[in-house]
């Protein structure tokens, strides 16, 4: 059993490795370093959306059984998105963002760092809608650059969800429904590629109610 070191509060135990991790009863963001857990600061709420997803949701993908551990929120001058961690138990990651009921299911590549726009984007170029790159021979366009900063954080995540934390998010897709995201911070750029789904093709199990909306029953 680990407990906040703040308020006390049972802090739930998902089995994914990351070291930072948030208590849903008093948002202080804390530091786990083997058996010892410290209180390094306090996290936003995450503002209230329509999702589906929460954190314990689990999925099944390629033949791995995910779960939802964790959750950033970001916002941008148009909107604002989910990025929900996803963890297996043989320590597989990926993200899925979230975005009007659209999915994009990620991992980290860091070879596509090795192409000409990637290094220009992380050298401080910004792309332009309609600019392409080649990834495993497949063409991905560009189809927005967006500035956005991070809203809040709940749940188990690999970095410290500190609400402000800015970063320049840009989405390629290609044909076939791949997808592609880089993403450059004050600690650098990388890139994550993927597709994406509906949220049935994820087989879903341990869906949030929505008021409006009754979870199939075989998402159930």
């Amino acid at each position: 059993m680990i407990n906040c070191p703040s308020c006390g509060a049972a802090l739930p135990v998902r089995g994914l490795s990351a070291p930072y991790t948030t208590c849903s009863h008093c948002q202080s963001l804390i530091l786990r370093q083997g058996q010892s857990v410290d209180e390094i600061g306090k996290v936003a709420v995450v503002p209230d959306d329509v999702s589906p997803v929460q954190i314990g949701t689990r999925f099944h993908v390629g033949g791995i059984d995910f779960v939802v551990a964790g959750r950033v929120r970001w916002g941008w001058s148009g909107g604002s998105w989910n990025e929900w961690l996803l963890a297996s138990a043989g320590g597989d990651v990926r993200w899925l963002g979230e975005a009007m009921g659209m999915y994009m299911l990620t991992a980290e590549r860091g070879e596509v760092m090795t192409s000409p726009l990637a290094r220009s984007f992380a050298g401080g170029t910004e792309p332009v809608p309609g600019q392409t790159v080649l990834v495993d021979g497949v063409e991905f366009a560009v189809t927005d650059v967006k500035q956005a900063e991070c809203l809040g954080g709940e749940g188990d995540l690999p970095f410290p969800p500190r609400a402000g934390w800015a970063m320049t998010n840009v989405d390629f897709r290609a044909l076939g429904g791949q997808a592609l995201s880089l993403q450059r911070d004050a600690q650098g750029t990388t890139a994550w590629l993927g597709s994406w789904h509906e949220l049935a093709d994820l087989s879903p199990r341990a869906l949030s109610e929505i008021e409006g909306w009754t979870v199939p029953e075989q998402m159930r």
